[in-house]
Parts: C-alpha cells; sequence; structure tokens
C-alpha cells in the first residue's frame, strides 16, 4: 500500500507523480517507483478530500465487507477505479492504520493511542467474520477494549483524546461511552493524587506528560485528594466534558466536586480563545452545573460566572437556567452581588431587570417553600438594594414600585427601610405627579412603621397628604389594640399579685411621672398643620404607652417566675444521685 497526495495525479490518467514510499536518494529510482505504483496499484481511494491512497483491491477487499459489497455491484473491466469517502471517521490517519492491518495479513499492533481509530474504521468498513474469516479488526479491538480497566490513567486520557477527534462521525460513540466511564470509575475509586502522568494541555502529540517536572510533594500540595485529576481533564472538549459529567453524576459522584472542576475548567478556558468559543464553554459549565444539586454549588462562583455570561451574550435558556440557580439562593447574597450595572443601551445604573427575576426565581415555588429567616434575610438585602439604586435619576416609577412589592408583606417586620428609600426617590424625582407618588407609596404598610418614622412622615411634605392621614390612623389602630394588651395585664397583675389598680386615663411610674393614655376617637382636624400637630400628639402617646407595656411585660414575666418557684416542691434525689 502506498499513498499519494490529493492532486497530484496526472490528468490523463498517468503514473502516479509523487508517492510517500521511502525516499529515493536518485530522481531515476522515484520515476522507476512511480511506474511500480501504476502497475501494480488498481484502487484508487480519496479519503475526506485530504489524501488519496493507491491500494490494491483485492487486498483491501478481502477484509473490508463495504468494498466487496461496492466491487459486487460494479460492471465493467475497468482497470482502475476511485472511490470517494467523505466521511470516514479519522480520516487519512485512520484509513492507513486499516490499510497496514490488511497489508499485513490481518495483523497490527493494537495501543490505546490507536484503537479509537482502528476500531471506528473497522465498524465504517464493516471488517467482521463474514468476510474475512479468521482475521477480524472489528474482533481484535473488541477484545482489546475489554482490558481497559487494565489501562494506566495516561493510556485512558490518550484514548479519550483520540476519540475526541472521532465525535462528529457515527459508530464512534460506543467506544467513548466505555472510555469515559473507565475514566469516571477510575477517579471515583483512586484516593491518592495522581500516580500517573498530568495532562495539562495539548501540543502536536495531543498530550504533554508532567511526571517529570513535578514532584510528588508539589502535587500533593497543589491538588487535595479529590480533585488531583482536574488538570489532566483540561484537554477535553466541551462535548466530551458534558459526556465525563453525566457519567459522573450516574456514578454518584460527589457533587461538590464536580460543581468545583467546572468552575476550575470554565476559569481556565476561558483565558484564552475567541468569544464564540468562551461562550461555548461558559453554556456547557452551566447546563452541568444546572443537573447537580443546587446547595452543593457555590453561591459566590455563580455570581462570578454570571457576570462573564453577561459579557458574551449566552443563550436565553442558558441565562434562565443561571438566574434560577442564583434566585434559589438568594439569602446568601450581598449588596455587592446585587449592583451590577445595567447592560448597554440602558439608562439607569443598575440591572433592576436582573435582580427582579433573581426574585422571581426565589419566589418561584410559593412562600410556602421559604423559610421565615430566608424571606427576611432576603428582605434586609432588598431594602439595602432599593435603598442603593432609589437616587438614579433614570429609575422609572414602575421599576422602583416593583422592586419594593417584589417580596409578601410578610417579608418585613419594620417598613421603616422602604419608608427612607421611597423618600430619597421622592427627592430625586421631584416632577413626580400626586398621582405617582400615592401610587409608590402604596407599597408601605403603616401599621409597621416605628413611632419615630411616623413623626418623620407627617412632617415630610415630600409625601402626599394621604399618606399622612393613613399612617396617622394606622396608629390610632395600633394604640387601641395596646391599651386593650394594657388593660388585660393590668387585670392579670392585680388578681395575682395585689398590684394598685392603674387608671384607664393615665399611671405614675417608678419616677413618679405621669404617662398619659389616650383611647378616646380622633377628631382629624381640616387643616394641614392642625393635622402634624395632632399626629404628633399621638405619637408621643404611643410612645409612652410602649414604654408602659414593656415595664408591665417585664413585671408580670417576674412574678410568673416567683410563682412557679413557690408552688413548686423539692424532689427527692435518687439514691445513685445522692
Amino acid at each position: 500500500m502506498d499513498r499519494v497526495h490529493r492532486g497530484t495525479t496526472s490528468g490523463s490518467g498517468g503514473p502516479m507523480e509523487e508517492m510517500e514510499l521511502s525516499p529515493p536518494s536518485h530522481p531515476l529510482k522515484k520515476k522507476v517507483q512511480s511506474w511500480v505504483m501504476a502497475v501494480c496499484c488498481d484502487l484508487e481511494v480519496d479519503v475526506n478530500g485530504e489524501e488519496t491512497f493507491l491500494v490494491h483491491k483485492k487486498i483491501i477487499a478481502a477484509y473490508c465487507g463495504r468494498l466487496s459489497k461496492l466491487f459486487g455491484k460494479s460492471t465493467g473491466s475497468a482497470r482502475n477505479l476511485k472511490v470517494i469517502f467523505n466521511d470516514f471517521p479519522g480520516g487519512a490517519e485512520s484509513f492507513e492504520l486499516m490499510s497496514r492491518f490488511c497489508y499485513n495479513n490481518g495483523g497490527i499492533d493494537i495501543t490505546p493511542s490507536n484503537i479509537s481509530f482502528l476500531h471506528s474504521a473497522a465498524q465504517f468498513m464493516e471488517m467482521n467474520n463474514s468476510v474475512s474469516g479468521t482475521h477480524n479488526l472489528l474482533e481484535e479491538t473488541e477484545k482489546s477494549l475489554k482490558e481497559m480497566n487494565y489501562w494506566a490513567w495516561s493510556d485512558l486520557l490518550i484514548a479519550i483524546k483520540q476519540c475526541q477527534d472521532l465525535l462528529p462521525f457515527p459508530n464512534s460513540s460506543a467506544i467513548l461511552e466505555k472510555c469515559v466511564d473507565s475514566l469516571v470509575g477510575r477517579m471515583a475509586s483512586s484516593s491518592e493524587p495522581s500516580p500517573c502522568p498530568s495532562i495539562s494541555s495539548p501540543d502536536s502529540s495531543g498530550v504533554r506528560f508532567s511526571c517529570d517536572t513535578r514532584s510528588t510533594e508539589s502535587l500533593k500540595n497543589s491538588f487535595s485528594r479529590a480533585t488531583w485529576w482536574f488538570e489532566d481533564l483540561l484537554v477535553l472538549s466541551t462535548n466530551l466534558v458534558e459526556m465525563v459529567i453525566k457519567s459522573m453524576v450516574l456514578q454518584k459522584f460527589d457533587h461538590v466536586i464536580i460543581s468545583k472542576f467546572l468552575f476550575y475548567y470554565q476559569k481556565s478556558k476561558c483565558y484564552t480563545g475567541k468569544s464564540d468559543e468562551k461562550r461555548k464553554i461558559v453554556e456547557t459549565v452551566i447546563d452541568m452545573i444546572y443537573i447537580l444539586d443546587w446547595n452543593s454549588v457555590s453561591f459566590k462562583s455563580l455570581f462570578w460566572i454570571l457576570r462573564v455570561a453577561l459579557t458574551l451574550n449566552i443563550s436565553k435558556c442558558r441565562r434562565t437556567k443561571l438566574e434560577s440557580m442564583i434566585g434559589s439562593q438568594m439569602d446568601q447574597a450581598t449588596l455587592d452581588n446585587l449592583l451590577i450595572p445595567s447592560p448597554y443601551g440602558m439608562n439607569y445604573l443598575y440591572n433592576v431587570n436582573l435582580v427582579l427575576r433573581f426574585l422571581k426565581a426565589f419566589l418561584h415555588g410559593g412562600i410556602s417553600q421559604v423559610s421565615p429567616t430566608q424571606l427576611r434575610k432576603v428582605a434586609s438585602l432588598m431594602d439595602l438594594y432599593i435603598a442603593e439604586v432609589a437616587p438614579d435619576p433614570c429609575l422609572k416609577p414602575s421599576k422602583f414600585l416593583a422592586l419594593t412589592m417584589a417580596l409578601p408583606d410578610s417579608a418585613r417586620d419594620s417598613y421603616n427601610g422602604i419608608y427612607h428609600a421611597i423618600d430619597m426617590y421622592l427627592q430625586v424625582h421631584t416632577a413626580l405627579s400626586e398621582e405617582e407618588k400615592i401610587k409608590i407609596c402604596c407599597a408601605l404598610n403603616y401599621e409597621k412603621f416605628s413611632a419615630e418614622a411616623c413623626i418623620h412622615l407627617s412632617q415630610n411634605k415630600k409625601f402626599p397628604s394621604k399618606s399622612a392621614v393613613q399612617a396617622l390612623m394606622s396608629q390610632q389602630v395600633k394604640l387601641k389594640s395596646l391599651l386593650k394588651a394594657t388593660d388585660k395585664t393590668k387585670c392579670y397583675i392585680d388578681s395575682s399579685s395585689g398590684v394598685s389598680e392603674i387608671g384607664s386615663k393615665g399611671k405614675r411610674n417608678e419616677d413618679g411621672e405621669q404617662i398619659v393614655l389616650y383611647a378616646g376617637e380622633l377628631d382629624l382636624p381640616n387643616g394641614n398643620e392642625k393635622l402634624k400637630a395632632h399626629l404628633q400628639g399621638m405619637q408621643w402617646r404611643v410612645m409612652e404607652l410602649e414604654k408602659v407595656c414593656m415595664k408591665m411585660q417585664t413585671q408580670m414575666t417576674k412574678m410568673m417566675k416567683s410563682r412557679l418557684s413557690s408552688h413548686s416542691t423539692p424532689r427527692s434525689l435518687p439514691k445513685l444521685c445522692s
């Protein structure tokens, strides 16, 4: 078998101009070899447009069922035939290995470095028992694959690296799956740092070994026992990484280790390459992280990959996956995480729409799926975020209102933070109409205002007067409920300890000062100034009433403890304890 390069045959079908025989030392020898090739070889094979081979039809067809069937159907007595393959797996290198097997009477040294090409070529050319009898390339490669579990780690990596070149071709996935399963099994069962060469990047030979340049001690210091294989797998393409990760998930591999490797892979591979390659890497990493347990994924790393993804214009599907993972762990976020600049073309400073999508993902399963602690943490974070974006003069009222009302009312114990954020927003957006201001104030729950916040609101001219009235009414309701609680507490104390009766209109505290308790109906004045003065008086009474309730609750707690201790009878200790 000899090989000529594509395009070197003469136009008249005469002798070939150039051969890959042993290099002749004289031009006359080269002409003789060209004439011998033209006489002896009767089949020309074009492999994927890469190279053209001159072979003996009878020798090749004896082992290849595909060619044997093709020649059996051909008619005529033409001496020279040409076969064109457009999808030969492994290309010219694979065809040459297969041809050597045929010219060597069905014998070839099968190694991890060529088994992928040989196996794929044997499948493609139908080199089975029905044609070749005892010499069967497909059977020989299958036997070698059964010994894969005994291969060295470096041999597995070499075989997988070769399989990587066969991925576009059919019938190459079977051997690739076997290699990947064996590789993952080796990673899962290994408890020591890599004892074999480490492959860090492909070079001209496809593999670079680093055992000679790395001592065992430095390797142990660089990688933990669970992650020694991280650098070795950097040679894999995104398609192969996807296969490896899915196999790891099926084999119950630790999801924390998987997620760490994916982030390591993404950071290492994205330093170089074009934007399209980086986008493919980031999208693959997002797809693989999405199938893991989200609680095992580093929240900090998710935000890191988000910032990278925002610059690469990843697909909407991958963006939604990433936002869902971040939103589900929103209680772990910080203010710095959320302060993401708005995309190009947007006027406002920060990406408010992105944060709203995070909140939507956080509440996706319903309020019942979120613990009260998580809800309060997110609410506190959002109060800080809203206060940060409120001074943005380009932030529309609809977006600001959406932020303030994104969480349910039960998420906040106090609305002081939202009030101060709205105060800043109204201070910057002075052109808002009264109707727009009222709409924004709908986000407030005045019953969860502190007394100081109510007083500040009553004096705040930026807010509509309707808000001051609503705050005053809510405080009236709060005052009535506090008075009722105070009366119940007073009656309990009187009946249990004989404490002197507290009047419904006032009491003397320990310092002898009188605290006024007001529970009558409010007669709201018509003038705004009178309304503010009345509100301030009411707030003073509420604050004093809260002090009374706190003191009474403290007294009641002390008395209950004393009563429990006085009614309890001493119990004798067991003999073993005495």
